[in-house]
C-alpha cells in the first residue's frame, strides 16, 4: 500500500538542509534498547493512612523526613503518584482506508492494569493452596475489567500463564497448581521446623539440639542408653530440613526475581499478589530487599496473603499426635514452633511495606483479602534521595521515614537498603529514565510530538508497521557550542501487543549541532524519525519516548493501531 499524503510531507521535512556544508548539523544512529540499567538514586514508596485507614493525598514533600542510618537526608525527588495513572487519549492510528476515517477513534483499548497471582507452592500445604486458589478464581473475573491482565505464576515455576484477559485459560491454570513438593506422609522422626534447623546447624545453639534428641528418643522408640543414636537422628534431620529450606526459599526468591523483572516491562499499573504461609530467608535477607528495591524501581506493589487464613498455634501440637516429649521440652518446642511461624510471616510484611503494598494475614476471608489486594492504594509518595557520603560497599543502611506533622498519620514504608558496589554515571541515569517512561502509559509533553502510524500487509499473517515521530526541536534546551545549536536528542519507539506485552523497539540518537538560521527556520517543522516493524495482523499499542540531554526535558505519547 502506498504511503499516504501526511507521511510523504512528514518525510521530506527530514532531509531539508542537512546535508549542506562540511559538518552535518545532525547526525544519527540506531540501536536497540536494553533496558537492563540501575540507579545509585534510592527510591522510598510511602503510602499514608489515617487513623480510619483511608489513604491520605494531600502532602508536599516538605512534610517528610527521612533518615538514612539515623542521619537525615535531602529529598531530591518527590512525587505523589495516583494509582489510576495519568491517562491521555490515544492517537488515531492513521488508517489504510481513505483519509477522512482519520478522525476515527481508536480501533482498541490498550490495557493499563496488569495483576501477577503468585502461589508459593514450595510451601503451602495442599488444603491451604486449594483454599487460596479457590478464592482467587472467585473475583478474577471482576478484579480485570475491560483493561486489566492477569498472569498466574507459581514460585517452583512449574505452572505458569503469561497475562493475558482470558478468565478460563487463567482458571484453569490455577487448577493444574499443586505442592511442589508433594505429600511427605506423615511427620518427621523428630519433628524439626526450619527455625529450630537453623538454631542447631547455623547457630549451634545447644538447647535446640537437646529438644531434638529428647524428641527422636520419643518419637523414634529408643532406650535411654541410646542418646547417641537420637543424637545423631536429630542433627540428621536438622540438615535435611534445613537444606530443603535453603532451596525453597533460593527458588522462591528467583522466581520473585523473575516476576518483578517480567512485570517491569508492562505498560500501565503493575501489582503481584503472593499467596503464601511465608518462608525464612536465614542469610538472604539482601536478595529480599533486592526484590523490593527492583519493585520499586518498577513501579510494581507487592501485596502479599497469609494463605493460612486464621493462623491458631496450639500449645502442645494437636492432641490427636501428641509427641509424649516432657512438659519442659515440650514448651521449648512449642516456642521454636511459634517463632518459625511469625519469622516466615515477617518476609510477607516486608515485601509488602517495602513496596507500598498491603499484608493480610489473621483472616479465613481469603476470597476478600485477594479482592482487597487488587485494588491498588488510592495514591502514593515517591522520596528518592541520594545518599550523603556514599560507600560503594554493598552495607546495610536501615532507612525511616517519619512526617513533620504526624496528626494521627500512620506510614508505611520501606525498611532499608543495601549500598551499591558500583557507581552510575550520567549517561546510564538517563537510560534509566527513559527505561521507567517507555514502561508506564503517562504522558509528558515537555517536547512537543506528534505521532502517527501506518502499515502496510505482504500477506494474511505478515504486516510492516511503520510508526512516525515529529519532533518540535525549537522547545529543547540547547548549548551554544563554536556557534552552533548542541544537543543530544534519543528517541525510543516501543511496540506493545493487546495484551500489553513488550514486542519490540527500537532507539534512534540525534547528535544536533543546528545553526541559529536552522533551528529557525529549515527545522522549523521539526525532526521526522521514522521507525518500522514486522509484525502480525492483530491491535497493537505503540508508545514513543524523547528525552534531550542538556535541558533533560521528556516527551511521551501514546498510540493504538489495529491491523485486520
Amino acid at each position: 500500500m502506498a504511503i499516504n499524503s501526511t507521511f510523504r510531507c512528514l518525510l521530506s521535512i527530514f532531509c531539508v538542509g542537512l546535508c549542506a556544508g562540511q559538518t552535518p548539523e545532525v547526525t544519527s544512529h540506531d540501536s536497540q534498547p536494553t533496558f537492563t540499567t540501575r540507579s545509585n538514586l534510592v527510591l522510598v514508596r510511602v503510602v499514608v493512612r489515617d487513623k480510619k485507614g483511608q489513604v491520605n493525598g494531600t502532602l508536599q514533600k516538605e512534610d517528610f523526613r527521612l533518615f538514612d542510618k539515623g542521619k537525615p537526608q535531602v529529598i531530591s525527588k518527590f512525587s505523589m503518584e495516583k494509582s489510576a495513572g495519568r491517562k491521555a487519549d490515544a492517537a488515531p492510528a492513521s488508517p489504510t482506508a481513505p483519509a477522512e476515517k482519520a478522525n476515527e477513534p481508536p480501533p482498541s483499548v490498550a490495557p493499563d492494569r496488569f495483576i501477577a497471582y503468585v502461589f508459593d507452592d514450595l510451601h503451602l500445604s495442599f488444603e491451604d493452596l486449594s483454599q487460596a486458589r479457590t478464592a482467587a478464581e472467585q473475583h478474577l473475573a471482576d478484579s480485570l475489567g475491560t483493561t486489566g491482565r492477569a498472569a498466574i505464576y507459581t514460585t517452583s515455576g512449574h505452572s505458569s500463564v503469561d497475562f493475558t484477559n482470558d478468565i478460563a485459560k487463567l482458571k484453569d491454570a490455577m487448577l493444574r497448581i499443586q505442592p511442589a513438593n508433594g505429600s511427605k506422609g506423615g511427620k518427621a522422626c523428630p519433628d524439626i521446623s526450619y527455625y529450630q534447623a537453623d538454631l542447631i546447624r547455623n547457630r549451634e545453639d545447644a538447647q535446640a539440639l537437646e529438644v531434638a534428641v529428647e524428641d527422636a528418643i520419643v518419637c523414634a522408640s529408643l532406650d535411654s542408653h541410646m542418646r547417641d543414636l537420637a543424637t545423631s537422628m536429630a542433627k540428621s534431620e536438622a540438615a535435611r530440613v534445613l537444606a530443603d529450606a535453603e532451596h525453597n526459599m533460593q527458588v522462591a526468591i528467583q522466581s520473585m526475581h523473575d516476576v518483578i523483572r517480567r512485570m517491569s516491562v508492562m505498560p500501565g499499573q503493575r501489582s503481584v499478589v503472593l499467596a503464601s504461609p511465608g518462608f525464612l530467608v536465614f542469610d538472604r535477607h539482601f536478595d529480599l530487599l533486592e526484590i523490593a528495591d527492583r519493585a520499586i524501581r518498577a513501579n510494581v506493589t507487592i501485596n502479599t496473603l497469609d494463605a493460612r487464613g486464621l493462623y491458631t498455634f496450639i500449645p502442645g501440637g494437636d492432641a490427636s499426635q501428641q509427641s509424649g516429649v516432657n512438659l519442659a521440652t515440650q514448651n521449648l518446642k512449642d516456642q521454636y514452633q511459634k517463632a518459625s511461624a511469625i519469622s516466615e510471616g515477617d518476609v510477607l510484611a516486608e515485601l509488602a511495606d517495602s513496596t507500598g503494598g498491603t499484608w493480610i494475614h489473621d483472616n479465613n476471608d481469603l476470597a476478600g483479602g485477594f479482592k482487597r489486594l487488587t485494588v491498588p492504594p488510592e495514591c502514593y509518595y515517591i522520596l528518592g534521595f541520594a545518599p550523603e557520603n556514599l560507600k560503594f560497599d554493598g552495607s546495610y543502611h536501615s532507612l525511616k521515614v517519619s512526617l513533620k506533622n504526624p496528626a494521627g498519620l500512620s506510614l508505611q514504608a520501606r525498611r532499608g537498603y543495601f549500598a551499591p558496589k558500583h557507581p552510575m554515571d550520567a549517561a546510564q541515569e538517563a537510560d534509566l529514565e527513559i527505561e521507567e517512561t517507555m514502561f508506564s502509559q503517562d504522558e509528558w509533553h515537555d517536547i512537543p510530538v506528534e505521532l502517527h502510524t501506518q502499515f502496510f500487509k505482504s500477506s494474511d499473517v505478515a504486516a510492516k508497521l511503520s510508526v512516525l515521530a515529529r519532533i518540535d526541536v525549537r522547545q529543547l534546551r540547547f548549548r551554544k557550542a563554536d556557534g552552533r545549536n548542541v544537543d543530544t536528542l534519543t528517541v525510543v519507539t516501543g511496540v506493545f501487543d493487546r495484551n500489553g506485552n513488550y514486542v519490540s523497539g527500537v532507539e534512534k540518537t540525534f547528535d544536533l549541532h543546528l545553526k541559529d538560521e536552522s533551528l529557525a527556520g529549515k527545522l522549523a517543522s521539526g525532526i521526522i524519525v521514522r521507525s518500522a516493524f514486522d509484525v502480525a495482523p492483530g491491535a497493537y499499542f505503540v508508545r514513543i519516548v524523547a528525552r534531550d540531554a542538556e535541558g533533560q526535558k521528556m516527551a511521551a505519547i501514546n498510540g493504538t493501531v489495529e491491523i485486520p
